[in-house]
């Protein structure tokens, strides 16, 4: 990584889920551990979390949700695709099934991605900097293309494509976790036609299916991102994310999207995260590699062609990111 210049942006997820998970996004923002955070409009926090994002100008984007909690659209009123019985998304696996099965109304998705790009207006007074998705959502068959549509239709261009090389080949993910993720890089790939199409943009590359919760650690976010590189050209202007999910875990019954909080967000994983983020070992050796953290306001102005690594580096990963 030395040899090349890396513009790498750490995003926090699950911004708004409860106060605690967001002390320890803060904490982590205000330490330069993290460059931007991904809300979560029905959360729980999501308006302490807004006068937080606000406070202290942390660049922040919207965390769309349509798997977890209360939705914020017209769904919310019953008589929805997106809903079960009581009234509640269908869940990480659930919400994939109905997709599967053919029984999730897509009309019904853009109303609730609409409103949600609507609450977060109200609550920021602004655009987000980027949309990704809770749980991955944003690049499932079909919820995709609407996906798409509606950041083009409102402007936002920046979004994530959850492709990490290598994620096969980790030994200390769990069977569960590694075929999750291998279902993510397949929907990824499908999406990237209707992001192209609707002029969306991401970084370079991804990392962050690999380090979640107690598998994270410097050498292996470093690692991650060696792999991530591996064949890009001496010198070549590189654009990276990193998905963290930081914080101080949420206690019952604080926390959620409606429903309480969740084991992920309970688990000590999440303080992990938060403690290997704010050591000074990870930053010191990106600054020795040469890898400045940064927003994705700050890739907003490159120039048309810099930093996106080339095709024949990450062939069969990802498609370059349109300029």
């Amino acid at each position: 990584m030395a040899r090349l210049r890396v513009r790498l942006v750490v995003t926090a997820d699950d911004f708004g889920y409860c106060p605690r998970r967001d002390e320890g996004i803060v904490e982590a923002f205000l330490a330069g551990a993290v460059t931007s955070v991904s809300l979560l409009v029905n959360g729980s926090a999501a308006e302490s979390a807004a006068e937080l994002a606000r406070r202290h100008q942390i660049p922040t984007g919207l965390h769309a949700n349509l798997s977890e909690g209360r939705p914020v659209g017209p769904a919310r009123h019953g008589a929805s695709s997106l809903i079960g019985s009581e009234g509640f998304f269908l869940g990480k696996m659930g919400f994939r099934r109905a997709v599967a099965a053919g029984e999730v109304i897509l009309p019904q998705v853009r109303e609730e991605l609409e409103a949600q790009l609507s609450r977060f207006r109200e609550l920021l007074g602004r655009d987000p900097t980027h949309v990704d998705g809770h749980q991955h959502v944003h690049v499932l068959p079909g919820v995709c293309r609407v996906f798409a549509e509606a950041l083009q239709a409102c402007g936002v261009r920046f979004t994530r494509l959850p492709l990490e090389r290598g994620v096969d080949g980790c030994a200390w993910l769990e069977a569960p976790a590694r075929a999750f993720a291998g279902a993510v890089e397949q929907d990824a790939r499908a999406a990237i036609g209707p992001f192209v199409h609707h002029g969306l943009r991401w970084t370079d590359v991804f990392v962050g299916l690999s380090t979640c919760g107690r598998n994270m650690s410097a050498h292996r976010v470093l690692e991650a991102l060696a792999r991530a590189l591996e064949g890009v050209p001496t010198g070549q202007a590189v654009t990276a994310e990193l998905m963290a999910h930081p914080g101080y875990p949420s206690v019952p019954p604080l926390g959620g999207c409606g429903e309480g909080p969740d084991a992920f967000s309970c688990s000590l994983d999440r303080l992990h995260e938060l403690r290997v983020l704010t050591a000074p070992a990870l930053r010191a050796q990106l600054a020795r590699d040469g890898v400045q953290l940064c927003t994705l306001e700050d890739l907003d102005g490159k120039r048309p062609g810099e930093g996106a690594a080339s095709r024949a580096a990450r062939e069969p990963f990802v498609e370059p990111s349109p300029p």
